[in-house]
């Protein structure tokens, strides 16, 4: 096995390329610094418009790579289902939008192996609770009234 070195970056969703952060860093290590970019691209479409956390690493003898994908920051993934640019910068005056619990539970999905939470309910009120930050409702409602309605059972269905 040769030596393993690994650069990590944040780059905008489908959008990498071999400037800076990759290329500088990339070049030393002797891979082709477009397929990186390439494979970065193809790993981060579904993430238009949002910084998203990858990790590359090469085999320093044998110039073969992995990408490793992270998930975008709560926030970003709100602000893209809820499809406003950023939040509210006046949260509790100011509604940036709106997310449907449905997506709530979407993001809480694509969280949950990075989460603290134990299951979708608690992964959920993370998303909330960004949303609470954020300035963005939920179904409609205040984010911090949501979560009284999640305890009543009224989303029972969707947390499972």
């Amino acid at each position: 096995m040769g030596d393993k070195k690994s650069i990590s970056a944040l780059v905008n969703g489908g959008e990498a390329n071999a400037g800076p952060p990759l290329g500088p860093a990339l070049g030393p290590m002797g891979v082709n610094v477009l397929q990186v970019v390439n494979t970065i691209n193809e790993k981060t479409k579904d993430f238009p418009g949002m910084k998203v956390p990858v990790k590359v690493e090469v085999d320093s003898e044998t110039k073969k790579f992995t990408v490793e994908v992270g998930i975008p920051p709560t926030a970003a993934l709100v602000a893209k289902e809820a499809g406003i640019p950023k939040g509210s910068g006046t949260a509790g005056t100011n509604y940036a939008g709106d997310l449907t619990m449905a997506s709530a539970v979407k993001i809480a999905k694509m969280k949950i192996d990075g989460s603290y939470a134990f299951d979708v309910r608690g992964a959920v009120k993370e998303v909330i609770g960004s949303c609470v930050s954020m300035g963005v409702k939920v179904e409609g409602k205040p984010a911090k009234e949501v979560y009284a309605d999640i305890a009543a059972g009224k989303y029972d269905d969707l947390l499972k």
